[in-house]
């Protein structure tokens, strides 16, 4: 069972890839150390980092457009024919009717110059600049939302490294009076006080300890590579966790802690909120698409023209000119394009919206069922650590009467079976009641 969760964890953690420059400071993490190294290796959230800074710039490129721009020409031109224009003849004393061939300009011409623009009004603009942080929150809370993902992996993962441990540990006492057993059961039948077939069915006994001791070896390192891949840990350093299971099991059994459910808390609420947001000043844009735009600007130009191709000696003269105006663009007519974008722009606001209530309800679905999931879950850990204690309990007696003669080997080779069996369903309900609890604290938005 454990098997399978470990290589299901595995595969959903497939987005979160090592990073080769991770330090091995250390090979022994506390949760929280866990986490923190996580943090600050994961190669997704340095992507997702990188697009905060993405969004920062945009800032600047969207209020950058407002502000003066300046660009520069510069033109040479050597004509192989000059243009050819046609002048009616009469104009040189000809016949009515014809014209005459006339070449205008010269071979070789250059200018260069510069202009300046600078917006006066522009309603896109205006919600523009407005609308540009609104791109940065996106990307934080993105950010954010990974980060909680992260945790949750690491968490998840570093749990089923411990309850491996714990689960080892009470296997490998098991070996040991399964052992003891066995060797008191040889002496006896060697004494003549036990039949051969009470020491098969003891090494039986002995060979599933000594297998259930190397399935949880196996699922150890499963677990530990699952917790290095979360964490962006190097697979080839062995890790050590310095928590032990009980750390976390206590409080929940003792006090299961009261977590209050608010929609803001939630990254998801938030980013639905945000992606609200982001419709809205869209749909502004598009409206205001409508208003004129003013801008203002002014060009400078120098000229030459010669028959000489060196244009830039001192003898040739260079024309100035200049000109400084307003430009007003307005849209008269567009075929309905405008109006068919503003109508678009209004559906997506319309769908952000109906995203928002859906993302409320989803979001207090998740909280009722998570409750509920931790009641179900405490209840059954309870029963299966008291059913464990009770298996224990009978293994003990079994035992007893085993050593006295009165139980054969064949009854106390079920109960073992039974008692491990118990044992493997507490460490199922373990793992259930931590999840549960990782559930509950990501409804209610405190992971």
């Amino acid at each position: 069972m454990m098997f399978k969760i470990k290589i299901a964890l595995l595969t959903v953690f497939l987005g979160y890839a090592i990073n080769p420059k991770a330090q091995e400071v250390t090979s022994s993490f506390s949760l929280n150390e866990a986490i923190e190294f996580a943090m600050e290796n994961a190669y997704v959230l340095h992507n997702t980092k990188q697009d905060i800074v993405i969004a920062q710039k945009k800032v600047w490129e969207t209020i950058s457009t407002g502000l003066p721009q300046v660009s520069g020409t510069a033109n040479y031109n050597a004509f192989i024919n000059l243009p050819v224009s046609l002048i009616p003849g009469e104009f040189f004393g000809g016949e009515p009717g014809t014209y005459i061939p006339v070449k205008f300009g010269q071979d070789f011409n250059s200018d260069f110059g510069f202009s300046v623009s600078q917006l006066i009004f522009d309603g896109s603009y205006i919600i523009g600049v407005g609308s540009v942080q609104l791109y940065v929150n996106l990307s934080k809370q993105r950010h954010e939302k990974t980060a909680i993902d992260i945790r949750e992996a690491v968490t998840q993962a570093y749990y089923m490294v411990l309850v491996g441990m714990k689960y080892k540990e009470t296997m490998n006492e098991d070996l040991e009076n399964v052992k003891k057993l066995y060797n008191e059961t040889k002496i006896l039948y060697e004494n003549g006080f036990r039949e051969e077939q009470d020491v098969d069915q003891i090494k039986l006994l002995l060979r599933n300890s000594e297998n259930e001791v190397l399935k949880a070896e196996r699922e150890i390192t499963i677990s530990k590579v699952v917790l290095k891949y979360t964490m962006g840990f190097n697979l080839d350093t062995e890790i050590a966790l310095t928590d032990n299971i009980e750390k976390f099991l206590e409080p929940l059994v003792a006090t299961p802690e009261q977590l209050q459910f608010d929609f803001n808390r939630h990254i998801d609420y938030r980013l639905a909120m945000s992606n609200f947001q982001v419709s809205e000043k869209l749909l502004g844009v598009e409206k205001v698409t409508y208003l004129p735009k003013l801008s203002a600007f002014y060009n400078y130009t120098k000229s030459a023209y010669s028959n000489d191709a060196n244009l830039f000696t001192s003898q040739t003269p260079w024309y100035p000119s200049s000109l400084v105006g307003l430009q007003l663009t307005l849209s008269i007519f567009n075929s309905g394009q405008k109006r068919s974008k503003v109508q678009q722009a209004q559906i997506e606001v319309e769908k952000a919206e109906v995203q928002r209530k859906l993302t409320e309800q989803t979001l207090q679905k998740d909280y009722l069922t998570a409750v509920a999931q931790m009641e179900s879950a405490l209840e059954s850990f309870d029963n299966d650590r008291e059913n464990r204690e009770l298996a224990e309990k009978i293994r003990q007696k079994t035992k007893i009467k085993f050593d006295n003669g009165i139980s054969t080997s064949t009854e106390l080779s079920q109960i073992e079976t039974q008692y491990i069996n118990a044992y493997r369903a507490l460490v199922t309900s373990t793992l259930q009641l931590l999840q549960a609890d990782l559930n509950l604290k990501k409804a209610t938005g405190n992971l």
